[in-house]
């Protein structure tokens, strides 16, 4: 079936005589398979990533009987995949197409790389409304009310970033499906065939604490569950870590954290754990146990692979797994992992090598931590919440001395299994050479964290480290006080990021953000950057403020009434009073002559 002789259907849909739920769907599988497969997460890999598309798009038949946006047909069968789709990122236990002894992934294709990258980074409906867009030819208005159809609470938003995605990845001609996103046309290669003979130990292994390997899951939580006292087979997790095993260590992370909690000697349970990772995942390799216990009643399991995070608990409405990526955890970044949350806070399993506690309040820096309770590794519940788009509450850790002396840093809770670690860089010394990032808990640092927590780029469960660098202060005009340029930047756990240029004012103010972009501007391989600004003096006079950072030599501004093409002071910033209201263009030579413009 060739995708070029499809119609391409609008949101005012197909029109005519109306057809079947099920030819409907065979008619427009493959198109429907692909805006699956594009909306779905791409952190599971591949395989994992086409069997859930074709899983999506099958379990839309049951309901696509009737009207849906008030048409038949495509439309109705569209929005059914949309919401299927966005409804979870991981459906553990679902009735998914099972495909045992090979591996499946759409055909390689080095050109879809930056796409892909694009497309990770972007929120599930935002990757929904470029989908539309690309696949169905919908402009920009059509798409997001297909988005609010299929239940998304910024449709505009989402239409938005998804045609701002497609202008800027250039795609080609989606009239005929790119072999990388055609879902319906894959390769196929044998898995890690080791891991497969252990995996079959493993189903064994389960098979014998329960009463049937897929049963875990979805088994109710009042049902009676055999409570074995012997310990887990090497097949089903690894072998237990020694107590002290990261005393001796030149790398720390979670892979020298030894198993903990009342119930890590209960096999039945971290079967169970087990089982449900194999359905979602599978695991990359034998999964090592990091907690198991009861927390307010309720048990918990923690895994690692190496690679990811899995967080098994049985709730009283019935299990539920939630995996994280953690590949690359170190003394910081692996200190400290979600155990639970509920309406008292979050609490966290933290780290052996981790010595003293404490609780912060990001928008309170003059205000003392206050000592947080570990007894097992275990910390009572942290209270509080952040607003949306901002870090949540802030743990305060100390390592201990066999680690470093002294060694203090902030983790902050961004909703997802692993707190972001926070990092300051200080203002630029003429004398020294630039600063490295350093821990958040000294006294500037907190207090610029306080003005520019809330204009970090994002603040989401994939990211691994916010850095807040201050890369110039400002003497306002008029004894208007001392402003602070900085760019934030936010790194996750699989080497993307995104940054954001903000500008920090006097007396402690909430900051202000400037512009945001994907991609590695303030990070360490990208360390030059510059800002304008406009603001207004206490007597009304209008100003542009330029900023730039230590190696930028020369500075080049245009405005309606001026040109300035000249050497950077010694501050590199930069007050051209009425500048007038039109739009005004910024550029930044360094002394390597490289050209920089503000971040957009």
């Amino acid at each position: 079936m060739d995708l070029k002789t499809l119609p391409r259907p609008g949101v005012a849909g197909a029109g005519g005589q109306r057809a079947s739920a099920e030819a409907v769907l065979v008619r427009h599988y493959r198109r429907l398979v692909c805006l699956a497969y594009l909306t779905l997460p791409a952190d599971r890999g591949r395989h994992a990533r086409v069997v859930a598309a074709h899983a999506v798009v099958q379990r839309a038949l049951p309901v696509l009987g009737g009207r849906a946006a008030g048409e038949d047909g495509y439309p109705a069968a569209r929005i059914r995949v949309l919401r299927g789709a966005l409804r979870r990122r991981r459906w553990p236990g679902a009735a998914f197409p099972r495909v045992w002894g090979v591996r499946l992934f759409t055909p390689p294709d080095d050109g879809d790389a930056e796409l892909d990258a694009r497309l990770a980074e972007l929120p599930a409906p935002a990757r929904a409304g470029f989908a539309l867009q690309v696949l169905d030819g919908l402009d920009r208005a059509e798409a997001a009310e297909v988005l609010a159809w299929a239940g998304v609470e910024a449709p505009a938003d989402s239409a938005r970033a998804g045609a701002e995605l497609l202008r800027a990845a250039r795609t080609p001609d989606w009239s005929d499906l790119p072999p990388g996103y055609d879902a319906c046309t894959v390769h196929l290669q044998p898995g890690d065939l080791l891991r497969r003979r252990r995996l079959a130990v493993v189903a064994a292994a389960v098979a014998v604490a329960l009463t049937a390997a897929a049963v875990p899951v979805l088994a109710p939580s009042g049902s009676d569950r055999p409570a074995a006292s012997t310990p887990l087979p090497r097949q089903v997790v690894a072998e237990r870590r020694a107590d002290d095993l990261w005393r001796g260590t030149a790398k720390l992370g979670l892979a020298v954290w030894p198993a903990r909690g009342e119930l890590r000697d209960d096999s039945a349970l971290v079967g169970r754990a087990t089982a449900a990772w194999q359905q979602a995942g599978p695991p990359t390799a034998v999964p090592q146990l990091l907690y198991a216990g009861r927390l307010d009643g309720t048990p918990v399991v923690l895994l690692t692979d190496g690679r990811s995070l899995a967080r098994y608990t049985e709730e009283p409405a019935g299990p539920a797994l939630a995996l994280a990526p953690a590949g690359d955890s170190d003394v910081t970044a692996g200190a400290a992992v979600v155990l639970r949350r509920d309406d008292r806070g979050a609490r966290y399993l933290l780290a052996p090598w981790i010595a003293s506690a404490a609780t912060r309040r990001l928008d309170r820096p003059d205000e003392a931590e206050r000592p947080l309770a570990f007894p097992g590794g275990v910390t009572d519940p942290v209270p509080g919440t952040a607003a949306p788009g901002c870090p949540g509450p802030a743990l305060q850790l100390r390592s201990d001395p066999v680690v470093a002396e002294q060694h203090a840093f902030l983790l902050a809770d961004l909703g997802g299994l692993a707190p972001a670690h926070l990092t300051y860089t200080p203002p630029p010394d003429a004398s020294a050479q630039a600063r490295p990032p350093r821990e958040a808990v000294g006294p500037q640092a907190l207090r610029r964290w306080a003005a520019g927590a809330c204009a970090i780029p994002e603040a989401g469960p994939g990211v691994r480290q916010l850095n807040l660098w201050e890369f110039a202060d400002q003497k306002l005009p008029q004894n208007g006080g001392e402003l602070g340029w900085a760019c934030l930047r936010a790194d996750h756990w699989d080497g993307t990021g995104s940054a954001a240029a903000a500008v920090l004012p006097p007396n402690g103010g909430r900051a202000e953000r400037l512009a945001h972009a994907d991609g590695r501007a303030c990070s360490r391989y990208e360390q030059d950057t510059v800002a304008q600004y406009r603001w207004r003096a206490p007597n009304g006079t209008p100003y542009l403020l330029v900023a730039a950072s230590r190696r930028v030599s020369r500075l080049i501004v245009t405005t309606p009434s001026r040109r300035l093409d000249q050497p950077a002071p010694p501050t590199r910033t930069l007050a051209l009073d009425n500048p007038g209201s039109g739009p005004t263009t910024v550029e930044a030579v360094t002394a390597a002559g490289t050209r920089l413009k503000p971040i957009d």
